[in-house]
């Protein structure tokens, strides 16, 4: 009886390495998507910290001496990309609510708006009157822009499949994860440019 229950306990066991834990609270994508985040507001704090001693450890003009920074009409450029935010917040409401049509209307939007900011950021580069390699103002100043206009790059080629998925079906109120995960990378990148415009523009 005894030998019985040992053999029964043996076969009990659990040989191996242990289950992977899995938290029901956060998603892998959402939790992958917010650490990808983090580790991009890291890379943006180091050119800031490149900016702000220049302007406070060095105490140089900025922009530079006879040098100037199309401010108001960035401005238009900003309302532009704020504004897609909005298109965004509604396609992701749209589709959890199983408005498809809405959701199309939405993600086009957005990915056109994005277009246009990227555009009329181009064109500053191509009218602003000075280079990177002109002084260390520029320098800072087309790395901090740049480097967002790397991420509104990326932004939009994710909104593309978005868009793309969104015109063949492919979401519902049940499934839309493809339309949150890149909402909130493109969110960041709106609330990320609000920064960048206010520090480098206006301050």
């Amino acid at each position: 009886m005894e030998a019985a229950s040992i053999a029964h306990a043996g076969h009990g066991e659990h040989h191996g390495p242990p289950p992977a834990h899995k938290s029901s609270r956060v998603d892998p994508q959402l939790l992958g998507m917010l650490l990808f985040i983090i580790s991009e507001v890291m890379v943006f704090g180091a050119f800031f910290t490149a900016y702000f001693f220049i302007r406070v450890a060095n105490g140089d003009p900025w922009p530079a001496t006879h040098t100037q920074l199309p401010v108001l009409p960035t401005f238009f450029n900003t309302l532009i990309l704020v504004s897609s935010s909005f298109t965004m917040h509604w396609a992701q409401t749209a589709i959890k609510k199983g408005n498809r049509l809405a959701l199309k209307a939405g993600i086009l939007t957005t990915f056109l708006l994005g277009c246009t900011f990227l555009f009329l950021q181009i064109n500053e580069y191509a009218n602003i009157g000075f280079a990177p390699q002109d002084h260390a103002q520029g320098t800072i100043f087309y790395s901090l822009t740049g480097l967002h206009g790397a991420h509104v790059t990326i932004g939009l080629i994710l909104l593309l499949f978005v868009t793309i998925r969104a015109f063949r079906g492919h979401y519902s109120s049940e499934e839309h994860r493809g339309v949150e995960i890149p909402g909130i990378y493109w969110h960041f990148v709106d609330v990320m440019w609000i920064i960048v415009y206010a520090t480098v523009y206006l301050i």
